[in-house]
């Protein structure tokens, strides 16, 4: 690098680390009175809610790089502004486009601590302290239905190859995956109802399989029908066979991973297990399009760590007399909360009106570096 991007790069990483800290202190301050009301339920005491809010630092620091890095610029280049050093840079012969490219340089290490807390640190840290939240408290994951969680299943499961499907209904998915009060309808390929298997619980055991525990297998079998008596295929008649085992090992394409995401939100899964889950999605015929914007953002977001970089550019070329330094700092502040609100709301919107998922992810970041650009170009012809 050269001595000046030694010096941008020095100036603006010293920021930047003061900044991140300063914000994800904040947000630890806010999350822990929320996290308050769960203290005193069970087994859930003030020093769990510290370690589980601890826990999802991480999360909020992929949250906050891109407007961390945005605020420290500004800060560093409006302090060179207020101190005339940015003008001697530029009679000194550094032109726009070599600032953008240094300051992009810059950004390089920014985008890569990103990807490595959003796809490394931050989904397991969040797994563990939803963990520790329901260990404490004693309770279970489960959905917002009553029954439990319902899972659709689609695999080849017999001899002569015919394609089953499965509907499974787990009644508590405890934090350690295992699985317990299941409910396994499965039908054939001309989608008939063949077996009911109840298991009082079940654990995972690699690869592709779940052992359940007291479980009651109810084969339903066909009765050919009375030579006289026509048939109805609205009405067909079974002969119900039922065996008890105390356990049985059931091939299933469903694991751990995929079932793990109801402990963490698809924004805060890392892309390998939204790929995969996506995947499963497909297979069963099933709606992907929250996750195929979930995956496209995680995708796409440390990248807006260089949109930010271009939108404080143009604040080293506006002198002292234009705004004191604090105003052009509170100014980065508001710039890069819009950009979070407007890329979450837009997400939000891509969802609801099923807009192609890379589109929707990209449009944000599009529209603020087209902002940064122009006032880029608006700057430094005035």
């Amino acid at each position: 690098m050269r001595i000046y991007e030694r010096y941008f790069a020095r100036q603006i990483y010293l920021t930047f680390i003061f900044i991140l800290f300063a914000f994800s202190g904040l947000f630890f301050f806010f999350d822990l009175i929320n996290e308050l009301n769960s203290v005193g339920h069970g087994n859930y005491k003030f020093q769990y809610a510290v370690l589980r809010v601890a826990l999802q630092t991480p999360s909020r620091f992929y949250e906050i790089i891109p407007v961390a890095a945005l605020i420290s610029a500004i800060y560093v280049f409006a302090q060179m502004a207020a101190n005339s050093e940015y003008t001697i840079f530029r009679v000194s012969g550094l032109a726009t486009n070599r600032a953008l490219r240094s300051l992009l340089k810059i950004g390089i290490p920014l985008v890569i601590l990103t990807y490595i807390i959003g796809e490394v640190v931050g989904p397991y840290t969040d797994q563990l302290s939803e963990r520790v939240r329901l260990e404490a408290l004693g309770s279970s994951v489960s959905s917002n239905f009553e029954s439990g969680v319902w899972v659709k299943d689609t695999l080849t499961a017999r001899a002569d190859g015919e394609q089953v499907t499965r509907f499974v209904n787990v009644g508590q998915l405890q934090p350690d995956a295992t699985i317990s009060n299941v409910r396994i309808y499965e039908f054939d390929s001309k989608f008939r109802l063949s077996n009911v298997r109840i298991a009082k619980s079940g654990k995972y055991q690699p690869p592709g399989h779940w052992m359940l525990t007291d479980v009651t297998d109810t084969q339903l079998i066909d009765v050919a029908p009375d030579a006289g008596k026509p048939t109805d295929a609205l009405n067909p008649v079974y002969r119900a066979k039922q065996v008890t085992l105390p356990e049985y090992s059931l091939r299933s394409e469903l694991t751990p991973q995929i079932l793990s995401v109801l402990l963490v939100a698809p924004e805060r899964m890392s892309m390998f297990n939204l790929f995969r889950y996506i995947q499963h999605l497909t297979e069963n015929h099933q709606d992907t399009q929250r996750y195929e914007i979930a995956l496209w953002r995680k995708l796409l977001y440390p990248f807006a760590v260089f949109v930010m970089l271009v939108l404080s550019l143009p604040f080293a070329y506006l002198h002292t007399r234009a705004g004191v330094v604090g105003m052009k700092v509170f100014g980065g502040i508001m710039l890069g909360m819009s950009f979070q609100l407007f890329n979450t709301l837009f997400s939000h919107i891509g969802n609801l009106n099923t807009w192609p998922a890379p589109l929707t992810a990209a449009t944000p970041a599009l529209i603020y570096l087209v902002l940064g650009l122009v006032g880029l170009k608006w700057v430094d012809r005035h």
